[in-house]
């Protein structure tokens, strides 16, 4: 096991006893099962894994990143669940097994999400380890970053058929993706008492990681199968998406990818922290298969 899953597989260890903890409703047993089936089907864990990171390279205690970090993987979760729905792209698997509303209802798939988004804001609000200043900026930047994601999932759906360049392209994703994986670089860091310059090091850090992360996506969908993927590939040509490879084509796309993976690398290079599992990240994201 390289360097990398052992740090990702400790921070899964760490995060999901809290994250059961954090989803328990008491209300409705399927509910429940909904969330769980939905927030315990596998994963990297990369988004709270990045607000770990971020965290670690500042000196923060772990325990103070935990429930922010969940609070990410609930949100991400959330997203997924609604992202599947017949109303968005109506997708019968994701990670390997049947999505939420396929598995239950479509209705209880809404509320699960929903219960996830509000909980997240909650696991926040709530946690001792940080100061009250500190808890506020960062649900400033889960809400902010949750409604970027939310403006680009709108923005993504308004493009489908329509031809588009590659600037409203990368518009599209600094919302529907990099906001959140800027986000969670950001907390980890502010809980861990980054100053101002450090956070707009890591913020540019984390908009080339975004970025990267749907290039690589786009890749994937074209050159991954069903199987690798564990969610349903070719999607983004029968929907008619503008994506990196069809404006760029593959090879562009990687070329592309690329150049901002040094990106990434050059930012936290400046920074005299500890980065090696950040820079370990992107080079994850460079080169993931699934």
């Amino acid at each position: 096991m390289n360097e990398l899953n052992r740090y990702l597989e400790e921070v899964s260890t760490e995060l999901d006893p809290i994250l059961k903890r954090l989803v328990e409703t008491g209300v409705s047993s399927r509910l429940n099962e909904a969330v769980n089936w939905s927030l315990f089907a596998g994963g990297k864990r990369f988004r709270p894994a990045l607000v770990c990171a971020a965290g670690d390279a500042f000196g923060a205690e772990r325990s103070s990143l935990l429930r922010t970090a969940a609070a990410f993987e609930m949100i991400h979760t959330y997203s997924l669940i609604h992202d599947d729905l017949p109303a968005m792209d109506d997708d019968d698997l994701r990670r390997g097994r049947a999505t939420c509303h396929v598995r239950f209802d479509e209705a209880t798939a809404i509320l699960a999400g929903d219960v996830l988004q509000s909980m997240a804001f909650q696991a926040v609000a709530d946690d001792e380890s940080l100061d009250f200043p500190v808890r506020i900026a960062i649900v400033r930047e889960l809400s902010s970053a949750a409604t970027r994601m939310v403006e680009g999932q709108q923005l993504d759906l308004d493009s489908e058929g329509v031809v588009s360049g590659i600037d409203l392209l990368r518009r599209i994703h600094h919302h529907k993706t990099g906001a959140m994986i800027v986000a969670a670089v950001r907390s980890g860091a502010l809980a861990a008492g980054a100053n101002d310059d450090e956070l707009s090091t890591i913020t540019r850090y984390g908009e080339s990681i975004g970025l990267l992360f749907q290039i690589t996506d786009d890749l994937l969908d074209v050159t991954g199968t069903t199987e690798e993927l564990g969610k349903t590939a070719g999607k983004d040509a029968v929907a008619e998406k503008t994506t990196y490879p069809a404006l760029l084509g593959i090879e562009g796309s990687r070329e592309e990818a690329r150049r901002i993976h040094t990106e990434a690398l050059e930012a936290i290079a400046s920074l005299n922290r500890k980065t090696k599992v950040l820079s370990l990240l992107a080079d994850f994201i460079l080169n993931r298969s699934s």
